[in-house]
C-alpha cells in the first residue's frame, strides 16, 4: 500500500472509531430508532438494490423485501452481492487460503472469508477494503476499554493484541498498524505452538474462543504460561459461566464477548460486562420463540455493508433478552445470553399430550452444570427419544449418577416424557473446531420443520 493510500486507510479507521465510540452512543431508544430509520432508508434506496436479486424492491418498505438465509445466499451468490462475484471464484480463493494457511490473497480488492460451518453448511462472505477499515474502527470503538486507549497515542507503546481463531483474514489483520501489534495464532497448529510467542509478545488484549481462553487459563495456572493480559475477549463460541469463572480466576479479569459472524458484527460487551446488540449498524427484527418474548431468532439487515448485501437475513442463533435494561445506559438491546443455534433445540413430547415441547440450549446446559459443576467435557446427542451423553472416562464414574438424576429432574420440571439416556466415551473435537455441546441428530416424530 502506497503512502497516500495508507494515510487514507488510517484516517478511515480513525474516523470510524471516533464516530462509533462517541457519536453513535444513544441513551434514548427513540433517538436510536430514528437513526436506524434514516440509515435504513438510504441503504434500501441506494445500496441494497445494487444486488441483482434485490433491484425490484427499491423504494419499498423493509417488510416487503424478501427474507434470506445461508442456503439462499450460497445458491444465489452472485445475485446477492453488489460486484457480481460468482460463488466458485470466491470459493477458489477461500479454499486456497484454507489449504495453504496463507490468508493474505484477495479477490481484486475484496477479502473472501469462509465460515466455520458449525451447523454443517459453510458459507462464503465478501468484504471490500473500505468496509474492512470501517469494521476495524467500529470493533475497536465498541470493545476497547478506556484504560487501554492511551496505547493508540504515538508516544505510548503500541497496543498488543493476540488473536486465536481457526482461520485468519484480511478483515482481522486490518487492525494491524504502527499503533497495534496484532499477532494471529492458528488454532490448527495447537496451543502449545503459541505459548512461546504469547510470552514474547505479552499481549494487552487476548482474543480467542471460550474453550481456548479456558485452555490458556489452565496453562497459566499450571505455570506453563506467564502473561498478564489487561483485557480478555471471548469470540466464536458460547461463553459458559464455568469457563468465564475459570478464566477470571486465572487472569483476574472476567472475559468480555464479541458476537461476530460471517453475516456481520452483531454484538459486544459494554463496560458493565453485558452483551449489547450492535443496533447502530444493524436493524434486528426478532422472531419470537416463546410467549414471554424473551428468546428469539434474529432477522438482520446490515446497513453498514456494501459488498455482500445482508437484508432480512435469518440467523440460525437463539438469543435471549435480558429482563432489565443495562446500567450502562445504552439504548441498544441487552442480551442475557447467546444460547446457541436453533438446530441445538431438543424436543420431547409433553406429558399433557399437547405435542412436542422445545428444550432450549441454555436450560439444558444449566441442568448439566447443576449436576457436575466441574465437568470438563461433555456432549449430548439427541436421536429421537434416545439421548447419547458423552463423558470423559476419568469423569464418568463420578458424574454419571448425578447427571442421570439431574436430567430426570429436568424432564419433570419441563413436563416432558423422559428420554432414554445412553452414556458413552467422550469423542474429542477436530483441531480448531468450535465446541458444540448439543447435537440434534434426529428429531422425534412430529417435531416442527422450522427447527
Amino acid at each position: 500500500m502506497h503512502g497516500l493510500e495508507r494515510l487514507r486507510s488510517v484516517l478511515r479507521v480513525a474516523g470510524s472509531f471516533i464516530h462509533s465510540r462517541w457519536r453513535l452512543r444513544f441513551s434514548d431508544r427513540r433517538r436510536l430508532e430514528a437513526w436506524q430509520a434514516r440509515q435504513l432508508q438510504q441503504f434500501l434506496r441506494e445500496t441494497a438494490p445494487q444486488a441483482p436479486r434485490l433491484r425490484a424492491f427499491r423504494g419499498q418498505p423493509l417488510e416487503y423485501w424478501p427474507e434470506m438465509d445461508k442456503a439462499l445466499l450460497m445458491n444465489e451468490f452472485s445475485a446477492c452481492n453488489s460486484r457480481g462475484i460468482e460463488l466458485q471464484a470466491a470459493l477458489d480463493v477461500a479454499l486456497q487460503a484454507e489449504h495453504s494457511r496463507d490468508f493474505s490473497p484477495l479477490l481484486g480488492e475484496l477479502t473472501v472469508g469462509l465460515s466455520s460451518g458449525t451447523s454443517g453448511h459453510r458459507g462464503v462472505f465478501l468484504v471490500g477494503r473500505e468496509e474492512r477499515e470501517r469494521w476495524a474502527g467500529t470493533l475497536l470503538a465498541r470493545t476497547l476499554p478506556t484504560r487501554l486507549l492511551g496505547h493508540l497515542l504515538p508516544w505510548r507503546e503500541p497496543l498488543r493484541i493476540a488473536f486465536f481463531l481457526r482461520a485468519n483474514s484480511r478483515l482481522y489483520t486490518t487492525l494491524s498498524s504502527r499503533r497495534i501489534d496484532f499477532a494471529f495464532h492458528d488454532l490448527l497448529l495447537g496451543l502449545d505452538a503459541a505459548l512461546g510467542e504469547l510470552e514474547r509478545q505479552q499481549p494487552h488484549v487476548l482474543v480467542a474462543p471460550a474453550t481456548v481462553l479456558r485452555a490458556l487459563a489452565d496453562a497459566h495456572l499450571a505455570g506453563r504460561l506467564h502473561i498478564a493480559p489487561e483485557h480478555l475477549v471471548s469470540v466464536a463460541e458460547v461463553l459458559e459461566e464455568e469457563d468465564a469463572q475459570r478464566i477470571e480466576h486465572a487472569f483476574g479479569r472476567r472475559p468480555a464477548q464479541i458476537y461476530q459472524a460471517s453475516e456481520g458484527f452483531l454484538g459486544y460487551s459494554c463496560e458493565r460486562g453485558n452483551l449489547h446488540l450492535n443496533e447502530t449498524h444493524l436493524l434486528i427484527e426478532p422472531e419470537w420463540l416463546d410467549q414471554e418474548q424473551r428468546r428469539f431468532q434474529p432477522l438482520i439487515t446490515d446497513f453498514s455493508r456494501t459488498t455482500q448485501i445482508i437484508v432480512r437475513y435469518r440467523l440460525n442463533d437463539i438469543l435471549q433478552l435480558a429482563p432489565t435494561p443495562c446500567p450502562c445506559g445504552r439504548a441498544e438491546r441487552t442480551l442475557a445470553a447467546i444460547e446457541g443455534r436453533a438446530d441445538e433445540v431438543f424436543w420431547l413430547p409433553a406429558l399433557d399430550g399437547s405435542g412436542l415441547r422445545p428444550l432450549y440450549p441454555d436450560l439444558l446446559r444449566r441442568a448439566v452444570a447443576t449436576a457436575a459443576a466441574q465437568l470438563e467435557q461433555w456432549r449430548i446427542c439427541q436421536d429421537g427419544m434416545d439421548w447419547h451423553l458423552q463423558l470423559q472416562a476419568e469423569e464418568r464414574v463420578a458424574a454419571e449418577a448425578a447427571l442421570r438424576e439431574a436430567l430426570a429432574t429436568f424432564f419433570q420440571q419441563q413436563q416432558v416424557q423422559p428420554a432414554t439416556l445412553h452414556i458413552s466415551d467422550w469423542l474429542p473435537d477436530a483441531p480448531g473446531a468450535k465446541r458444540r455441546r448439543l447435537l440434534l441428530q434426529r428429531k422425534p416424530e412430529g417435531a416442527p420443520c422450522t427447527y
